[in-house]
Order: C-alpha cells, then structure tokens, then sequence
C-alpha cells in the first residue's frame, strides 16, 4: 500500500496568467500557497485478480487501461506504463469544483504515488511538469500550470512562465512573523456551490487569442493588469504591508469579474459587499469563479463581526493553516514480497516486449 497527501492552494495573485492562452504570448506569473486541507492517494496492488479498480465518486473495475473512464487516472497510469493490477482509491478534506485546484492535486497526488509503486521517483519540477502535460497536453483541459506546481512544491510558490511554458519556481523570503500574522488574516468562507470551470475558462482563453472577440481587449488588459498586481502582492506580503495586500485582492476581485460574466453572480456579489462592510479590506472568489469558496483578507479585531456576518449569509468559516511539504509519500509498505512479484511482471513484459519488436 503506498499513501500520498498532497495539499490544495490558494491564490494570492497573478490567478489566470497561468494559461497556455496567456502565457505563450506575454509569459505569465502566479503567487500561491497551499493549505493544510489534503487530496489523499491510496495506492493498492490487487491479490486475487489483475483488474484496475478505480475508487472515487465512482467505482470502476476494467481490464484495459484504455478503458478507465476517469480521465485523469487513465492517462496517469499510461504514462507511467502501467496496464493491470492497481487499485486506486482517493478522498479529499474539499469537494470538487470549489476552486482549490482538485484535479491538480489528484493527478500530482496519483503520479507521486505511481513513482514510489516502480521504485522511480522523480524531482518536483519533473513531477509538475508531467502533471501539466497531462491536463493541457494529453487532455486538452482548460486549465493553467498553477495548480499542479504549486501542490507539488507546497508553501508559498511564485511561478514566472515564460512564453514557452517553462516554470521557473521562486521562494519569496517571508519571515515567520509576516507569515504568522498572514495566516491568522485570511478568512475561507464556504458558498455551498460547487461548478465546473471548464467553460469561464474556455471563454476566458478564447477572449484572450481572438482578436475578432468582443471581449478581446478587455480581458487581455484585465490579465496583464493582474499580472502587476500579482507582483505587488508578493512586494506587499515580503515586505510585511498586509494592510496594501488587503487592498490588491480589492482590486484584483473588481479585474477578475471583467475576464467573464460567469465569474460572479448577484449572491457572489452580495456576500462580497456584506463582508466588506464587515470589516474585510478585500476578498475574492478562489478559483475560476462561479462558486465554491469565498476568500477575505480582514485585521484580527474585526474577524468575530465578519464571521457572524458570513452566517447571516448562510456561509461557514472554513479554518486553516498554511502547509509547506507539498505532495509527500506518507505511507509505503509494499512488502518484498510483493516488491519481487512486481519486478518479475515488470520484467516479463519487458522482454515481451522486446521479443515482439
């Protein structure tokens, strides 16, 4: 059995510069950290049979690699040469779609578990990387380099990509008393609505190549804009100004809403406005937008009003801490046993292999 944990994120700034769409044109960058609320691997080898068996909200129970409908799972286990005998099951402290970056965490927590299973570990950079090609390569998702970087390398990550999707990963120097006061800032408030962000993002990568759009300008300005800013973020929280971090996530909320229409909604817009008024200098919905977690910066002696206004919203507080391992093997007990029966299939089908060719 081999276990991995791996952490989900949020975003400071910089959140959408992270798409091929974006960054192939004017390179992108994006300041995250990840928090102590966990994607959770459970890697098994079946003792009866050969079958892949595939536990999430679903079961699956296949043959064929080729047929896993999970698509994550599948292209995971391809890559990593693996056709038969596994079981995996994962579960999760968030839900999906809540915009915590989930299926970044599931494919980075699968593939960290799959390297440990052939005895092959790979560094953190390559363990992205083949997150990423997974999703935005193989998958054609819509989705950006942020989650799966940032869930691999933990605690605060600043990404710069270049035009042609190479990540450079940066610590920014944040000393713990910064970082302490940080954390006991940041307010997660839960909307109850979970989507899928799979069309604002479509819609957000198609504005920002096609020129004949009519939202072409706007949102190409609005990401370069929140470029800027995601910079003064990480200028704001290094140098210990959290009062002018407050105020960037302000601005960058008002930005975001101009990338898509899908992004807020009156609720979304209400619960805003209520917690400003309640004593949160910004805020913002984490994520693509459209739902799932609501995001405050607000000073320590106004957090008890905030949160009593949040519950007249209908909203609870998700508390947190901020987690600096990144994905991580918790548990590996495959025996030797075990260990030989594999190496000997593994063999086997290799000099098949080879015989074929």
């Amino acid at each position: 059995m081999i276990i991995t944990r791996t952490p989900f994120r949020i975003t400071l700034g910089g959140g959408g510069t992270d798409l091929p769409s974006y960054y192939s044109q004017y390179g992108g960058f994006v300041f995250s950290v990840t928090i102590d609320k966990y994607m959770y691997i459970n890697l098994n080898t079946p003792i009866v049979d050969d079958l892949i068996r595939i536990k999430y909200s679903k079961y699956e129970e296949v043959t064929n690699v080729d047929d896993v409908q999970h698509d994550l799972a599948r292209e995971a286990l391809k890559l990593m040469g693996i056709k038969d005998s596994v079981e995996i099951q994962s579960m999760a402290d968030i839900p999906a779609g809540t915009g915590l970056g989930s299926s970044g965490c599931y494919l980075v927590g699968l593939l960290n578990a799959l390297h440990s299973y052939k005895c092959a570990p790979v560094g953190r950079q390559e363990l992205a990387e083949e997150a990423c090609f997974i999703e935005i390569n193989v998958l054609k998702h819509p989705v950006g380099k942020q989650d799966q970087y940032t869930a691999t390398f933990g605690g605060f990550t600043a990404l710069n990509i270049e035009n042609n999707g190479v990540v450079k990963v940066e610590r920014p120097s944040i000393s713990e008393d910064i970082i302490d006061e940080l954390e006991s800032s940041l307010m997660i408030y839960y909307t109850h609505t979970s989507r899928s962000t799979s069309e604002i993002l479509k819609e957000q990568s198609k504005a920002a190549q096609d020129k004949s759009s009519n939202t072409h300008r706007e949102v190409l300005d609005s990401l370069h804009f929140i470029k800027e800013l995601g910079y003064k973020t990480v200028q704001a929280i290094t140098s210990g100004n959290l009062e002018e971090f407050g105020k960037l996530m302000d601005l960058h909320w008002k930005t975001k809403k101009k990338l898509s229409n899908k992004i807020s909604n009156s609720f979304i817009d209400e619960v805003y406005e209520v917690g400003i008024k309640n004593g949160a200098i910004g805020g913002k919905i984490l994520g693509a937008g459209g739902g799932g977690f609501m995001f405050f910066y607000c000073p320590k002696e106004k957090q008890a009003k905030l949160t009593k206004a949040m519950l007249g919203c209908g909203l609870r507080r998700m508390r947190f801490r901020f987690d600096f391992d990144g994905s991580k093997v918790m548990v590996n007990v495959f025996n030797r046993r075990q260990s030989l029966q594999r190496e000997m299939k593994m063999a086997a089908g290799l000099e098949k292999a080879v015989t074929e060719k």
